[in-house]
């Protein structure tokens, strides 16, 4: 801003921002992301749009409690507000004031000089009080905006019973009474006179609410208030306190409680980091764990989908019961799976919910990456599994992995719960309380009060179910994943220590807004890119690999510089292909040496059991979970064979050598006789009894045994009926009759139609490949500084042109018909590879490219591009022949070219 503008303040809003440096803006473009969407053509339209009713709502919905003080100050002062004046609106903040008059200027909600500041008169609508939104002020209308329904005669009466000499007409009246009130040392002259009880019905209203009731005969000292004018009517039996009236009774002050400070983090508790990183560790073998268990539950018996989305009351129950948790942490599990796209609907008519071929993918990955995998899906997911099992707001119930669960806010929040813990040292655990009251303070209008704690809250309880944190404190594992915020030379900062007073200084929502575009900000492709293979994917470049590139020893890729994961095979699907942040690697390699090795061994005891010392391997871990069943889970799992898990395992298509050989290669210790013995008797029994096809059959060498099941009374509901010595025939169906008869304690086994036993070799359904669910903010994504740069050159462009009329992307003015010719000769053509190359090594070092391009009406044209960004298969520039940021599909592109000199 020139010293001019300084000393006498812009005249308009878009003059002030015309007057910003290029960083200012994009500060205002990044704090203000909607405004980028659809970019503004020039300073006059981003003025425009700053200043609709949605983009402000939006914008104070981010501001801090005392900022939002000081707006809500701002909006009852007089327009433009002398700084004294607004310091003496807010005493005990002239501290943190010029902090917050810089964010609210930066988000272009305040212009004008720095002295004598000016609300945007939107904001100052949308936060003056009103009758309906009294706000937090408590403030009632101004005497003018209360005298506007009251006739001139009454007006001239109040007049006389202050004291005050008659005007001529009701504004000069209005004007003395305000003048009057405004004055303290005639305000307190005039009270001095009050009758008892006056000034106690004015105390009851100088906080607010600013209205009362009044009976039809009021008593004297109301009387006496009325009459003069320190309370007016507002509606049949209803009074008002005037504004001016209730600032002089609190001498001054706009709030009464002024918050220029965030609350302190208190602590609860102090560990050690690495007491609480190995309490974290363990959650996280734990969390990895429960998604597999719960994943090849699913795999095996699908649950269906319910016809409104979703997984129903009983599957999640049962789920639940199988998992032994509670069913919110079972809805919890599944979400983050869900959310992560290891699993989907599997698109059949009878469709059910099945693990994805991402899955396979996730499953094979060493556990620190997995785990890695699912807390960055948990930090930036929008759905709240919390709600499962409440109601929207239509009345219809909300079910684990169906619709309506995506809450905006909800990532937004989870990251700065996160952050708050890393702001702490190392080791301490926060007081729940004390963290739910730092983020109202941030936050205050983000979203209901009672919806926000809540979802503080679940963020806390979520952290510690899945690792990230240990004991209430935050892991250093959870600490990488914030990144360069949270590592211990960058440990993210509370508000209070911000201290940046510029114009354009960026606060929290800015840094939260900026490491979340950071986070997301394409990293793959171009040529000097250290790139790797995703596990399951196709490798990549073997030039790409740069120096510090490399696996470590438990498998985990190390980043070279500006580190990207190519995309797995398109069969692959889902999540996976999507690129590998830094962040979720830092934090797989930081938890890598705190997990146990995976075993492939484990300890078997007389008493029929089997203890497991640690995690094992996928391949011994499934074939233990098919022949025992798993009695105790921890550091340690310990599993119990009965006769119904071998039989389960011999259903399966072991055969009773096979298991032996199992137990025998796997076991440290002897195969004790008693299970030996087991495995034997059940296989001796195993299949004497068939079920086969009739409408259902029974066959059996046995007739003893036949009779033995058409005696008992409890087959009575199967209608068996015998035809020969060793054949009984059913109405019900095989697979019923099969189930029933296992469940009376028989061992039968499925027969084909050639006579051979069946057996149910495992099963695992899965699903098409399938995308993982993206989140949904409530707002549009953050865009990363290069694009931002290109859109402050773009809006610059459109405001030195004067509003020519710019060229559309197939080369024609906009509204015209004729194409632009192409204005250096021929068209440029290369192939796909070197075009790629090409846009990639520009987007990365700022150059210009001419490319040919060919419009969705096939007319072909040249364009000169800075560009930006190049992912999925589009570029996005700043296109200097349309002088505006444009986004062109490559398909399109026949080719580049150098651009010719001068």
């Amino acid at each position: 801003m020139t010293t001019e503008q300084r000393s006498r303040g812009p005249r308009t809003l878009a003059e002030e921002l015309r007057a910003r440096s290029d960083e200012q803006l994009s500060g205002l473009l990044r704090a203000r992301a909607d405004l980028l969407s659809p970019l503004p053509g020039d300073i006059s339209q981003l003025a425009t749009r700053a200043g609709t009713r949605a983009s402000v709502i939006r914008a104070l919905d981010r501001l801090d409690v005392f900022t939002l003080q000081v707006a809500e100050a701002l909006a009852i002062a007089p327009q433009p507000c002398p700084y004294d004046t607004l310091a003496g609106l807010l005493p005990g903040g002239e501290r943190e004031l010029p902090r917050a008059l810089a964010a609210l200027r930066g988000r272009a909600l305040l212009w004008g000089a720095e002295r004598e500041p000016r609300l945007v008169r939107t904001a100052q609508e949308v936060l003056a009080p009103t009758a309906a939104r009294p706000g937090t002020t408590g403030l009632g209308p101004t005497v003018a905006e209360a005298c506007a329904g009251i006739s001139p005669r009454r007006v001239q009466e109040l007049l006389t019973g202050a004291g005050l000499p008659g005007t001529g007409d009701a504004v000069s009246a209005v004007n003395a009474l305000t003048e009057l009130f405004g004055d303290e040392e005639r305000f307190a002259r005039l009270l001095e006179e009050a009758p008892d009880g006056a000034l106690t019905a004015l105390d009851r209203l100088a906080w607010g609410p600013p209205y009362g009731e009044v009976s039809a005969r009021p008593g004297p000292q109301l009387r006496w208030l009325l009459d003069r004018g320190l309370l007016l009517p507002h509606q049949p039996g209803t009074v008002v306190l005037p504004r001016e009236v209730a600032l002089r009774l609190r001498g001054g002050r706009a709030h009464r409680e002024l918050r220029p400070q965030p609350p302190r983090v208190t602590a609860r508790g102090q560990y050690t980091p690495d007491t609480v990183d190995a309490a974290g560790a363990g959650a996280a073998q734990g969390a990895v764990a429960l998604i597999d268990e719960l994943l090849g539950g699913w795999a095996a018996d699908p649950p269906a989908v319910l016809r409104t989305g979703g997984v129903g009351v009983r599957d999640l129950k049962r789920t639940a019961v199988a998992l032994d948790i509670p069913e919110p942490q079972a809805a919890f599990w599944a979400e983050l799976a869900y959310g992560a796209g290891l699993v989907a609907g599997d698109g059949e008519a009878d469709e059910r919910y099945a693990p994805t071929p991402s899955y396979d993918v996730w499953s094979s990955e060493p556990g620190q990456l997995r785990w890695a995998r699912l807390a960055a899906v948990w930090l930036a997911g929008t759905r709240v599994p919390g709600l499962v099992g409440g109601r929207d707001g239509k009345g219809r119930p909300l079910s684990a992995l169906g619709p309506g669960l995506d809450r905006g806010p909800a990532a937004e929040l989870r990251r700065r719960v996160v952050e708050l813990l890393a702001a702490v040292e190392p080791g301490t655990a926060p007081e729940p309380s004390a963290i739910r009251d730092h983020i109202g303070w941030e936050l205050p209008r983000r979203m209901p009060a009672e919806a926000r704690d809540a979802l503080c809250e679940a963020a806390l309880a979520e952290a510690e179910l899945l690792g990230v944190t240990g004991r209430g404190a935050l892991t250093s594992f959870g600490r990488a994943l914030l990144g360069p915020a949270g590592t211990p030379d960058g440990t993210a900062s509370a508000p209070e220590a911000d201290a940046d007073t510029t114009p354009d200084a960026a606060d929290t929502d800015d840094a939260v807004d900026g490491q979340r575009a950071d986070a997301g900000a394409a990293t793959g492709g171009a040529p000097g890119t250290d790139t790797f293979p995703a596990p399951g994917g196709p490798p990549g470049p073997a030039s790409a690999a740069g120096p510090g590139a490399g696996v470590d020893s438990a498998g985990v890729p190390v980043p070279g510089p500006a580190e990207a994961f190519a995309p797995p095979a398109p069969s692959t699907g889902g999540w996976l292909g999507r690129a590998a942040e830094p962040t979720v690697l830092e934090a797989a390699r930081r938890l890598g040496p705190l997990l146990p090795e995976p075993l492939d061994h484990f300890l078997l005891q007389a008493d029929l059991t089997a203890v497991a010392p640690g995690p094992l391997l996928r391949e011994p871990a499934a074939t233990m979970a098919l022949a025992a069943d798993i009695e105790s889970k921890g550091g340690a799992t310990v599993y119990r064979f009965t006769p119904d898990s071998v039989r389960r395992a011999l259903d399966s298509g072991w055969s009773p050598a096979a298991l032996h050989d199992f137990l025998a290669a796997h076991s440290r210790t002897p195969v004790p006789q008693p299970l030996s013995y087991l495995i034997d008797d059940v296989a001796r029994r195993h299949g004497r009894l068939r079920v086969g096809v009739a409408a259902g059959y029974l066959r059996c060498e046995d007739e003893a045994l036949l009779t033995q099941v058409l005696a008992d009374r409890r087959t009575e509901t199967l209608r068996l009926r015998r035809i020969a010595p060793t054949v009984l025939i059913s109405g019900t169906p095989p697979e019923i009759l099969l189930a029933r008869l296992r469940e009376l304690g028989f061992a039968p086994a499925a027969e084909s139609a050639e006579g051979a036993v069946l057996t149910a070799a495992a099963t695992s359904h899965r699903t098409p490949p399938r995308t993982a669910p993206e989140p949904v903010p409530d707002g549009p994504p953050a865009a990363d500084d290069r694009l931002l740069a290109a859109a402050v050159r773009a809006i610059r462009a459109g405001d030195d042109s004067g509003g020519s009329p710019k060229a559309t992307a197939s080369g024609a003015p906009a509204g015209g018909r004729t194409a632009v010719p192409a204005p250096f000769g021929a068209l440029p053509r290369t192939s796909p590879a070197d075009t790629l190359a090409v846009l990639q090594a520009a987007a990365l070092t700022g150059a210009l490219v001419r490319i040919g391009y060919v419009g969705a009406d096939g007319i072909a044209g040249q364009r000169i591009l800075a560009p930006v960004r190049v992912e999925g298969g589009f570029v996005t520039a700043f296109d200097h022949t349309a002088e505006e940021v444009r986004t062109y599909p490559l398909h399109r592109i026949t080719g580049t070219a150098e651009l010719p000199e001068g």
